[in-house]
């Protein structure tokens, strides 16, 4: 029996080749019943996002051909187009493997908590398709502990190394409550985006869009919760915003220094926090000298950066020595499901034995035999029962001279 991974990520294949082999959430039940019919594939799933595609299999032998087949056939890709960007791992290193990717060491963003939840998507997906069995079920309870563990025990994924989530978590440490504070965000690129996404997720009171193209931010703006307001506007709401985060394309600033001094005084001087996260510069380096104001730019942001990716990678480093121990737990619970027939089978005589000896006994007190005569012949009966097998099957490995089956029942029986 075999544990195999197979699959692409960011790191071994350019985007053209994982969008072709990304496979859409709702065909996966279909995919994941046709996987297990493949001769020798005993369990399967499939891992599939932007950064990554993934099978994972419990199969009866080693041989991996069958499942780039197998690919190659679904998404209709010749294998020469993409095998040269697998990776492959079997038992040890796929159980490896797993652990890395579901606590983010193998991500794009490291220790990114997103790919957990996909993980547990997956393996969800594959248990209502009928593809799991104990081995892979034990093995991905086991993975999702681990990434807990991790996650408890380390500061992988406790510090941001994105700058719109570090302008995010700024804002915290000035105001005590995001819930009451409005944020204005300057812009409708990927990077506003993401800062209106975190501050949403945050619970922000209000949140206020403005872009030179009223219509981009309006359907920005929609997404969170938040209204949209032209550039030309922007005057008139300064005095609104706690939270300011600007990100264009504009090659002259937009925010100058008497903008946010009118703003100030009609806020009472109560603080703004601005980020600044545009090159060339959106907002006048001078606002800085302001009372009240708290100007970051992207520069100060990428040193916060920089500290908490060595954080992470800090993390990283127990988060590998974790997972190594993680892995020998897992290992020694798979050898031991090797005995698990032999325990079985041995639990089964004895049951057996029990029971005979039982019925014997009865009918013995049935006829009226003294009871303390049925339980001694019913104890005496029962340790010949247990004993005779191995006793002749030990008297014949020593005729044979098996000394090692000899020595292994002093070790098992724990004989002086």
């Amino acid at each position: 029996m075999t544990l195999l991974a197979l699959g692409i990520n960011h790191t071994t294949a350019p985007v053209t080749i994982r969008e072709r082999l990304a496979f859409p959430s709702e065909q996966l039940r279909e995919l994941l019943q046709g996987l297990i019919k493949l001769p020798g594939v005993l369990e399967a799933t499939i891992l599939s996002t932007c950064n990554r595609t993934e099978l994972y299999c419990h199969t009866e032998a080693s041989d991996h051909q069958l499942l780039i087949d197998w690919l190659a056939q679904k998404r209709d890709l010749p294998p020469q187009e993409f095998t040269p960007y697998l990776y492959i791992h079997t038992d040890r290193d796929t159980i490896q493997h797993l652990f890395r990717v579901a606590c983010g060491l193998d991500s794009m963003i490291l220790g990114e908590p997103q790919i957990l939840g996909q993980m547990k998507t997956a393996y969800q997906a594959a248990s209502e398709a009928g593809a799991l069995g104990k081995i892979m079920s034990r093995l991905f309870q086991h993975t999702f502990a681990a990434a807990k563990k991790i996650r408890t025990d380390t500061a992988i994924g406790a510090s941001p190394v994105s700058v719109a989530f570090a302008a995010v978590r700024l804002s915290q440490q000035i105001f005590d409550d995001l819930a009451e504070q409005t944020a204005l965000l300057i812009g409708a690129g990927e990077t506003i985006e993401l800062t209106a996404r975190h501050l949403y997720q945050q619970g922000i009171g209000r949140l206020i869009i403005a872009n030179r193209t009223f219509d981009k931010a309006h359907t920005l703006a929609a997404q969170f919760g938040g209204y949209a307001i032209a550039l030309r506007e922007l005057p008139n709401h300064l005095h609104e915003a706690d939270v300011i985060v600007s990100s264009t394309a504009s090659q002259l600033p937009i925010l100058g220094k008497g903008a946010i001094e009118r703003a100030i005084k009609l806020r009472r001087h109560k603080p703004i926090f601005m980020v600044d996260l545009a090159v060339p510069r959106d907002i006048e380096p001078e606002v800085e000298q302001l009372a009240d104001v708290y100007l970051y730019t992207v520069d100060d942001l990428n040193h916060i950066i920089e500290e908490n990716w060595q954080v992470r990678r800090e993390a990283a480093t127990q988060a590998e020595e974790i997972i190594a121990m993680e892995v020998e737990h897992f290992l020694a619970w798979l050898r031991a499901q090797g005995a698990t027939d032999t325990i079985r089978s041995l639990r089964e005589k004895g049951d057996r034995y029990r029971q005979e000896a039982l019925d014997k006994a009865r009918r013995a007190l049935a006829k009226g035999a003294p009871p303390e005569q049925v339980i001694e012949q019913l104890a005496h009966t029962l340790s010949r029962k247990l004993l005779h097998i191995p006793s002749v099957q030990l008297k014949q490995a020593a005729i044979n001279e098996r000394h090692d089956l000899v020595a292994a029942a002093r070790e098992l029986f724990k004989l002086d």
